[in-house]
């Protein structure tokens, strides 16, 4: 994983020299909405613009990867069809240093609203170059749970809004993204930032809570050391359904055997596929392997935890 990041952040300084790459903007005419009124806690400093620049292979197309994010947004995808009241919240991974926004992101996105769920995109914050290690993950910034946090509280605020049910609001996330899957679920009693109005009052609970392939789980990266303190499981953990292959070279599958013990030393109802091969980063693109038919799963699971209807 240090050699991907490596070669992607050198990949997109050496691009950003030579063009000034746009930051990513969300088709179907939808609206990117900020999460802070006034600017994200922070005060986050990055080497250069935000921008996205297209990289790597995956099921034979390239992903587009956003960078230097420190303006942290949401973009709300509504339900194709029947709106079944239910939202999942979609973490992109990328290391905490990028985000693969559409791997990761609105082709989730696309899945998530074909079964009547609305999708909430979150672009969150990853100050490429300037990390800073403090915080509940003690990796790197403690930014992008304070969006997290944030996020579930806007959403319970506005769900008239959305047309969403604020006890059917769930988040998924695939790599760094299920990291923070796991950190949203095991750190939503306080919030890690002051007040800034009535949705931080909300709860920012998930309902439920889907890591896919999850990065960052161990203790100083020392699987034999155990689940990082940085994620206390409690009985109170939402229900949680974890995906991975057992040949990801990146993000190893003991980091999900020792969520799911944690998880089920605290009775938390949770449910783990496991499959031979399949990498890491495949997000929903298909291909040969039975790991990529995973969408399917996880909508029977909704469905067997109350979120989606029989």
């Amino acid at each position: 994983m240090k050699s991907f990041c490596f070669a992607l952040v050198c990949a997109i300084t050496t691009y950003s020299l030579m063009v000034n790459a746009a930051p990513w903007q969300p088709e179907h005419g939808l609206e990117q909405v900020a999460i802070w009124p006034n600017g994200a806690p922070g005060g986050q400093i990055v080497d250069g613009p935000e921008g996205s620049i297209s990289w790597g292979d995956v099921a034979g197309r390239p992903w587009v990867a956003a960078y230097n994010v420190v303006n942290p947004t949401i973009t709300v995808y509504p339900p194709k069809g029947k709106n079944t009241g239910a939202a999942i919240v979609v973490f992109p991974g990328g290391g905490y240093q990028v985000l693969a926004i559409d791997l990761e992101g609105t082709e989730v996105c696309d899945w998530v609203t074909s079964i009547g769920v609305s999708c909430v995109l979150l672009k969150y914050r990853v100050p490429y170059g300037k990390p800073n290690r403090s915080g509940p993950y003690g990796v790197r910034s403690s930014a992008a749970l304070q969006d997290a946090q944030r996020t579930l509280g806007l959403l319970r605020r506005d769900a008239a809004k959305w047309k969403i049910d604020p006890k059917k609001i769930g988040v998924i996330g695939f790599s760094a993204g299920g990291h923070l899957v796991a950190a949203i679920s095991t750190n939503y009693k306080k919030r890690l930032y002051p007040s800034v109005d009535v949705a931080d009052k909300e709860s920012c609970r998930p309902d439920f809570a889907i890591p896919i392939y999850p990065g960052h789980i161990p203790k100083n990266y020392n699987i034999e050391e155990g689940l990082s303190p940085f994620l206390p499981v409690t009985s109170d953990t939402p229900p949680t359904l974890l995906i991975h292959a057992q040949n990801d070279e990146v993000d190893p599958v003991e980091y999900s055997l020792l969520y799911y013990a944690a998880l089920k030393k605290h009775k938390v109802p949770v449910e783990m596929h496991l499959y031979a091969e399949g990498g890491h980063a495949f997000g929903l693109r298909r291909t040969k392997f039975p790991i990529t038919n995973w969408p399917e799963l996880a909508e029977k699971w909704l469905v067997t935890i109350g979120m989606l209807p029989k």
